[in-house]
This record gives C-alpha cells, structure tokens and sequence, in this order.
C-alpha cells in the first residue's frame, strides 16, 4: 500500500498523531479512537493492523498488552516526495515574513510622535542641557 493511501484514511492520521505522542496501547488507541470516530474495536485494529503491516507503526508485546510506537522510516519518504513542493510553501512564507516585517515597521513609523515642526519623529532631547 502506498503512502498516501496509509495517510489519507483520518482514523489512522489520528492514530499516528496518538503514536507520535509516545508509545500507547492497543486498548488506550482502541479507547481514543472509538470515542473520536465512533467505530468498533475490531475496526480500529484494522487500521492499527494497517499501519503496522505498512511500516508506519510497531508493536511489541508487554505482558498481555501490545505497545504500538510510530515508525519513522515511512514519514522520511513522505518528507522526501514532498520536499519537491516545499518550495510553493516557502515563497509564500518569505513573503508573509516580508509583509509581517513591513506592517511592524508602518506601526512603529505610526507610533512615533511628530517632531517640533509636525513631520518626521521627535527629536530625543533628554541629553540637553538648559543654556
């Protein structure tokens, strides 16, 4: 199964967002997922069942519980196809950043008092002294 495929189902989008936490049980996920999505059980360990045969989690048992963690290696692929779009997304940002800069910059303009003769800011005159 392909990536986006393993991510583009919501219930296993938040299964990972659980996992990314830390590692969970299955009955801690079953718990949180039923009470988000409403499914039964047995669906939320097809999705758990999904997203360990895809690589994107692991389990491991401790006692009769079964611990699931998040798998990097899959998101590093996903990062890695989607690095081609990253530039979109960062001219945009730059550009946001520039606009953010550019609003700072007329408010402090506007802030500042009128000097003595109405324009430009008010000269600092706290270092004169009286003649």
């Amino acid at each position: 199964m392909h990536a986006f495929d393993v991510l583009g189902d919501p219930v296993r989008r938040r299964i990972l967002e659980l996992l990314a936490e830390g590692e969970h049980a299955s009955g801690a996920i079953c718990a949180v997922i039923q009470r988000e999505f409403g499914i039964t059980q047995p669906a939320v360990s097809q999705h758990l069942r999904v997203l360990r045969d895809s690589g994107f989690a692991t389990v491991r048992a401790a006692g009769t519980r079964r611990l699931y963690a998040v798998n990097a290696d899959p998101l590093h692929e996903v990062d890695a196809w989607l690095d081609r779009f990253r530039r979109f997304w960062d001219q945009r940002l730059d550009a946001l950043g520039t606009e953010l800069a550019r609003g700072r910059r007329q408010r402090r303009i506007e802030s500042t008092p009128p000097g003595p003769d109405g324009t430009g800011p008010a000269a600092d005159n706290s270092e004169r002294t009286a003649e």
